[in-house]
């Protein structure tokens, strides 16, 4: 089972605090609540022996130009497709439409799904990979959750992009981004290797 996105969560726990905060506050208060439920949680992905060198998670500035919104083009057909997973297996995922938006002048898209072997899911599984996977981030990408909304108007934030847990444990089964979700630009934003494990200091 992949990791969900807890760190989205905790963004909208923070957003819903009385005190006013600024949008880099929120998304620090998330990262550092994901650190603790990561490294005390009965249910953390974290293999104890990894805790010391993994936590505190390692993350790219917060960037609020990585936060950009974007238009869903609901897919003319909702069709079904099986992508591999970390542990050799296959998944399936629905293609529900098509993410359009601009991130720093350059016009993008990535594919957003719904896992079907998961019928309680209602959120748009965003899976992708970038120039910087392998060499910054983890190799086989790293994943964003999103609400759906009823205007199809959605805010795609690689600030709150995360690594999949088989990233932390191989027991765990992860699918990797199809070829359509592969961005042919770096995102250096969310969640990135330790610089100790990245090729790029």
């Amino acid at each position: 089972m992949r990791g969900f996105a807890i760190l989205s969560a905790l963004v909208l726990v923070a957003a819903c605090s009385s005190k006013p905060q600024d949008y880099s506050a929120k998304i620090a208060a998330a990262r550092a609540a994901k650190d603790e439920s990561f490294k005390s949680g009965a249910d953390s992905p974290v293999p104890a022996d990894k805790k010391a060198t993994l936590i505190p998670l390692s993350y790219f500035p917060i960037d609020e130009l990585y936060a950009v919104p974007a238009a869903l083009v609901p897919a003319a057909e909702r069709t079904r497709i099986q992508v591999p997973t970390s542990t050799g297996k296959t998944r399936n995922i629905e293609r529900i439409g098509t993410l359009k938006f601009t991130l720093k002048g350059q016009q993008l898209k990535l594919t957003a799904f719904l896992e079907v072997d998961e019928p309680q899911a209602n959120r748009l599984f965003v899976p992708f990979s970038d120039l910087t996977s392998g060499a910054e981030t983890y190799a086989a990408g790293r994943y964003m959750e999103l609400d759906p909304t009823p205007t199809g108007i959605y805010v795609v934030d690689f600030n709150i992009a995360y690594h999949p847990y088989c990233y932390y444990s191989p027991e765990y089964d992860c699918p990797y981004p199809p070829a359509e979700n592969r961005l042919g630009v770096p995102i250096r934003a969310g969640e990135r290797l330790p610089k100790a494990q990245s090729s790029v200091p």
